[in-house]
């Protein structure tokens, strides 16, 4: 790849370039002395990592990337888990689930862990969101609320917290219910008898013992509590603004429901004598059902259920296109996305640096894009393992290898992965799902005449011949809708309502088999075995 410019770079219109220009925006502005450039990730460990941690982390990635390009100055991408937080109730999804309602209220990190591997329950989900943030080769720093909380990294923060509680008050009550507004304090106490993470209302704030003063439900009694080292942990809000200062956060984005959250951080933040980070507010996720995937509920589609039927780089694509629209994340988007990054980064080898710098593998790749050339898509991979019941690649390469001359599964290994994403891809949705039907008397005819023109084809025809050919059939059979000829095709044929375009899957099939699948049809042979 050619070496692209700073000053086309620092000019591109891609959101991530766009983002990157907002925060060398503002540390132009700061009156202080800037050595890191300090990106944030969140993640609650409530529940096990999902698809849109990764899509946070994955687009963060993309804007710190942009800012490598444009700026000398050293970056960090910080990975923050809120493992501190009260376990507030039991994901649908794990198991020994009688087990953590007898520990309901207590900070993640001192909740058995319900699989048996880890040290609790918050040490096992931060293990699975390092674990898969690792597989992609994400570089980033992890950090742990608790172990921040209980070192004292805390504490400066925490203090000034406190020397502002009033004014900190001020801006969270007006967003509160009425009933919450009788137990809200910034500070959560972690209760010396039972290590729960309470939420109630505080009788007296010592500043001058940096403590806390709250009544113990159980006692009855007054209990006072000192605010610094991990004995207190701070409301959400009020938790963000803290670490913003703390770390020195430049960029957090975060998804639409938080767009409160952030005007209230950004609030008290400014309150503590910092500045807000810049923000992007992405969409959020949504299931095939239009409902938003949840980490307790599980509805949404894991990383690893993604790659066995997509390459990373499909999932990337997903993650990088329209940040700010929502979008349905199932299993039938992954074909769809998978072609589409093949077809960009066939454009991106040729295109000029302008455009190359816009096209979303440059980003995914970071600038550095594999050269290895994709014959073909996987929608025709699909439809090829669909029609020849494949059940593992090496059927699939028979017809790859007529079809391109000098691949091998050596030779083209992303080709190879792409044919074992469509044999499971078939196996697990498709194959289950074919329902064949016999031609109708008028379609019968036009079968007869699509063989009888395809035995007369040259054996040199390409994609586009055959397709003309296929064209001129349905014309001449009186089709008044050329589409309900091609869903005659493919719902008799392959035993779906749609697929590729014909003229480049017979060319791949092959034009005898073809023929000879037409002829199976006509005689009203079973085309699912």
């Amino acid at each position: 790849m050619s070496e692209i410019s700073k000053e086309l770079l620092s000019n591109a219109r891609s959101w991530p370039y766009e983002e990157a220009r907002k925060i060398i925006k503002r540390i132009n502005n700061s009156n202080q002395p800037i050595k890191e450039i300090v990106l944030e990730t969140g993640y609650g460990p409530s529940g096990l990592p999902h698809i849109g941690t990764f899509g946070e982390v994955f687009r963060t990635t993309m804007v710190r990337n942009a800012l490598k390009s444009l700026t000398n100055l050293p970056t960090k991408l910080i990975a923050f888990s809120d493992d501190m937080d009260g376990l507030r109730k039991v994901p649908d999804n794990v198991p020994n689930q009688d087990l953590l309602h007898q520990f309901i209220n207590q900070p993640l990190t001192s909740v058995p862990d319900p699989f048996e591997t880890h040290e609790s329950f918050g040490h096992h989900n931060n293990a699975m969101l390092r674990g898969f943030l690792d597989s992609f080769g994400f570089d980033y720093t992890f950090l742990s609320s608790t172990e921040c909380y209980k070192s004292g990294l805390f504490d400066p923060i925490l203090l000034e917290i406190m020397e502002n509680y009033e004014n900190i008050m001020e801006v969270m009550l007006p967003t509160l219910r009425d009933e919450r507004k009788k137990t809200y304090s910034p500070f959560l106490p972690i209760c010396p008898s039972t290590g729960h993470v309470l939420q109630v209302p505080i009788c007296e704030v010592n500043k001058s013992n940096k403590s806390i003063i709250f009544e113990d439900t159980e006692s009855e009694k007054k209990v006072e509590i000192g605010i610094t080292g991990g004995n207190c942990k701070l409301q959400w809000k009020v938790d963000w603004a803290m670490r913003w200062k703390a770390l020195g956060v430049d960029y957090e984005m975060c998804g639409k429901d938080l767009i409160d959250s952030v005007k209230a951080s950004s609030k008290i933040c400014r309150i503590i004598n910092a500045t807000p980070p810049e923000n992007l507010i992405y969409e959020l996720f949504l299931d095939e059902n239009g409902q938003k995937i949840s980490k307790s509920k599980g509805n949404g589609i894991a990383v690893e259920d993604w790659l066995r039927y997509g390459p990373p780089e499909s999932l990337s694509l997903f993650m990088f296109q329209q940040p700010k629209r929502a979008k349905r994340l199932y299993f039938d988007v992954i074909p769809k996305n998978t072609d589409e990054y093949i077809s960009f980064k066939s454009k991106v080898l040729s295109e000029e640096n302008e455009k190359k710098v816009e096209n979303p593998t440059w980003h995914i790749h970071n600038g550095d894009i594999p050269e290895d050339k994709v014959p073909l898509n996987f929608s025709l991979l699909l439809n090829l393992a669909s029609v020849c019941h494949a059940e593992d690649t090496n059927i699939i390469w028979g017809y790859i290898r007529r079809y391109a001359n000098g691949t091998s599964p050596e030779n083209n290994t992303f080709l190879d992965q792409l044919a074992s994403y469509a044999v499971n891809f078939y196996r697990d949705f498709v194959k289950p799902t074919k329902t064949y039907r016999l031609p109708e008397p008028e379609e019968i005819k036009a079968l007869e005449d699509l063989k009888n023109a395809l035995k007369k084809i040259s054996n040199n025809a390409t994609a586009e011949d055959i397709q003309t050919v296929i064209y001129e059939v349905g014309k001449a059979n009186k089709f008044e809708n050329l589409r309900n000829w091609f869903q005659a095709l493919y719902q008799i044929l392959l035993g779906q309502d749609q697929g590729p375009r014909f003229g480049s899957f017979v060319e791949l099939y092959g034009v005898q088999e073809t023929i000879n699948l037409i002829e199976r049809a006509l005689n009203e042979e079973d085309l699912s075995k």
